[in-house]
């Protein structure tokens, strides 16, 4: 038995799931039958005061009644893809389910801790959405574009590289471009759907075409197709070989956080009552001023965010004087209007992906790995129980904080040269011994998509070291 086992027992994911476990090992190291586990394990979930003093399993029942009360009996059906994700982000996606509003979800290998939702977490609600579920950068987006420019030139003109992503993109908090603001119709738009986006829209004119910081970042890269990529594609994209890419990472700004803060509030207000662990999960009736209000704030930050993307690959090609053979690109962070079978009946549901990409049947996406490891164009295979979704990623396997304390430049230079990329800037908590290994997070989704195309880092500029993380 494992933790997910547990949960679906209807042991409260935390620190019962976590005393449950040590229950489960010591029963195993003892040598009791294995047979009998299942049914001991229920028998102190169904009845947990009867086993409080008992020497082996009184720690898991005594954490069972001081568990929080249950709002809902049987949790909304979820699966995990991966092995041996992070605990808590289980533990969130598991809560998550026990919501009113839940039908289903499922949690992506590439999940780790979030607020609310874990990032990988996938989840379809009834007629509600809930802003920390979307995320606090709202849309954030990646983009793909492939040029024409010969894969020697990524050493023969770094420089020239170099110098046109320092000139047509904004790295940092609160980055703008304060003497030669962008232009795009996203501005024409009604931004008086909210209050927030109608306070915040001189600053989000200033901010177009910026890329902010955290794990945000536009890199230049070789793009490769294989005969097996293009065998698999039917009718390839492009045709077998190298080719270099721009691939962009990075979200709505500021406005798209003023938005999540504001409506992450409202909903908490409206749900009082909710307990301390899922406060964050507070969600807002789409049939109420405030679900509409916030529907239509994310609906604009969406357009908004791939407008930035638009802009960041259209200066920089023109800045080059170059011609784009291919682009493509995705949101996550966001939440989608859709019919999926739930219990064997079609219903149109909310489903909201934080921190994973779309992947409905032939929906084109990208798979970023790190700034030393490939990217993956991909193609959905349209998975019913992963509600047509994949890792928007390979994700985190430490903190921030971890981070700074576990590297040192000097080692990590010597990764990023063996890798034959050159660094720009970034801070030590985006380098590559921060996230998963990619190849793995593949394997574990082959049923959720099909890969067309590798991109791998050559060139890379993030935010530089000290800014304030807003991924």
């Amino acid at each position: 038995m494992n933790q997910h086992d547990l949960i679906r027992l209807g042991v409260p994911p935390g620190e019962a799931t976590r005393r449950g476990m040590e229950f489960i090992t010591r029963y195993i190291l003892k040598g009791l039958d294995k047979a009998q586990l299942a049914a001991a394990v229920e028998a102190v979930v169904k009845a947990p005061a009867d086993f409080a003093d008992d020497e082996l399993r009184g720690g898991f029942a005594q954490a069972l009644l001081r568990s929080p009360r249950v709002i809902r009996e049987a949790a909304a059906p979820w699966r995990q893809w991966g092995e041996g994700l992070e605990p808590q982000a289980v533990n969130q996606m598991a809560r998550a389910c026990h919501l009113p509003v839940a039908v289903a979800g499922a949690l992506m290998p590439d999940a780790h801790l979030g607020y609310g939702l874990p990032i990988g977490g996938v989840l379809a609600t009834d007629q509600a959405v809930i802003p920390y579920a979307v995320g606090v950068d709202i849309a954030c987006r990646m983009k793909l574009t492939v040029l024409d420019l010969p894969v020697r030139d990524l050493d023969r003109k770094r420089d020239r590289l170099i110098t046109a992503i320092e000139r047509e993109t904004r790295f940092g908090v609160g980055a703008n471009f304060q003497h030669a603001t962008r232009e795009h119709a996203v501005m024409d738009a009604d931004w008086s759907v909210s209050p927030v986006t109608k306070q915040n829209k001189d600053r989000a004119r200033g901010q177009l075409g910026t890329s902010g910081s955290g794990n945000h970042f536009v890199e230049f890269g070789v793009f490769t197709v294989s005969d097996a990529d293009a065998e698999r594609a039917g009718a390839p994209l492009l045709p077998p070989g190298e080719y270099v890419a721009l691939l962009s990472h990075s979200g709505s700004r500021g406005t798209g956080a003023a938005v999540c803060d504001h409506y992450s509030k409202l909903a908490m207000a409206l749900h009082p009552d909710l307990p301390k662990e899922l406060k964050h999960l507070a969600w807002l009736p789409l049939d109420t001023a405030e679900g509409q209000e916030y529907w239509a704030a994310m609906e604009l930050m969406g357009r908004y965010a791939a407008a930035n993307h638009e802009l960041i690959h259209r200066h920089l090609a023109e800045h080059l004087g170059l011609e784009v053979l291919l682009d493509v690109e995705n949101h996550h962070n966001f939440a989608w209007r859709e019919t999926h079978e739930i219990g064997g009946v079609a219903r149109e549901v909310v489903v909201h992906r934080k921190g994973a990409t779309p992947a409905g049947d032939g929906v084109l996406g990208i798979i970023p790995g790190s700034m030393a490891a490939p990217g993956y164009l991909v193609r959905g295979r349209g998975s019913a129980a992963s509600l047509r979704s994949a890792s928007h990623g390979a994700g985190r396997v430490m903190s921030r904080t971890k981070a700074l304390e576990c590297f040192e430049w000097d080692k990590v230079n010597r990764v990023l040269k063996d890798r034959h990329v050159h660094l720009i800037s970034a801070g030590l908590d985006e380098v590559p011994g921060v996230y998963k290994d990619i190849h793995q997070v593949m394997a574990a989704q082959t049923d959720l998509v099909d890969v067309l195309g590798e991109f791998m880092p050559r060139l890379v500029k993030m935010a530089p070291s000290g800014e304030r993380p807003e991924d």
